[in-house]
């Protein structure tokens, strides 16, 4: 009697054991791609880059954002690869999600711009995407 409660308590104390460190962990879900532009243009060295991951379902309305990141070049050349983690949760399969990315020069004047919709995650957009950005002229003074 006392070997089959024995044998019932480790079969029990079997599923408390403590997790393997070197086992893979779940991970962050993840959009990911590069950014590149046409133009033969050297970026300064204090450029950075913004890229967002923004629900861009709300026609008229100011797009929500899901995710940023920020890269500062530091004196690298396109092209340049992002990863931006979101939290699985504020997805809704019902709305369109896009990624977009501005290049601003060290003084905040906007130099690149996504100008065309690269959708991700729903409507089997799937989590990667490479965007090419487009020049914004200065305007004349």
């Amino acid at each position: 009697m006392i070997r089959r409660w024995l044998l019932l308590l480790l079969l029990i104390c079997g599923g408390c054991a403590a997790t393997d460190p070197g086992a893979a962990k779940p991970s962050t879900p993840t959009v990911t791609g590069s950014i590149s532009y046409r133009e033969r243009i050297a970026l300064p060295p204090d450029a950075r880059v913004i890229v967002r991951l923004v629900d861009v379902s709300k026609a008229d309305a100011p797009a929500t954002v899901l995710g940023e990141q920020l890269i500062i070049t530091q004196g690298r050349q396109v092209p340049f690869a992002y990863a931006i983690t979101y939290d699985p949760r504020r997805v809704d399969p019902r709305h369109s999600y896009a990624v977009q990315a501005r290049i601003e020069l060290g003084d905040g004047s906007l130099r690149f711009i996504s100008d065309t919709r690269y959708p991700v995650l729903t409507s089997g957009a799937g989590s990667s995407v490479d965007l090419v950005l487009v020049a914004v002229r200065a305007s004349p003074r």
